[in-house]
């Protein structure tokens, strides 16, 4: 059987952590900030974990990550 490929954009928006976790980034951080709070904006700078319902098909996608 061959080997699983990386699935490429899940590689550009995922890290893997020392421990074996996934990394992600927030979503709605491109533009329109005027109508978001301060406190919603610093809280989106901060990267956060994948959620335990998605890592098992998200940790597929990106097998190949080191």
């Amino acid at each position: 059987m061959p080997k699983q490929k990386t699935h490429r954009a899940s590689a550009k928006r995922f890290k893997r952590t020392g421990s074996g976790g996934l990394k992600r980034f927030r979503a709605f951080t491109s533009h329109r900030f005027h109508g978001k709070t301060k406190k919603q904006r610093r809280h989106l700078r901060k990267a956060t974990m994948v959620s335990k319902g998605d890592f098992r098909r998200i940790r597929q996608m990106v097998a190949g990550l080191k």
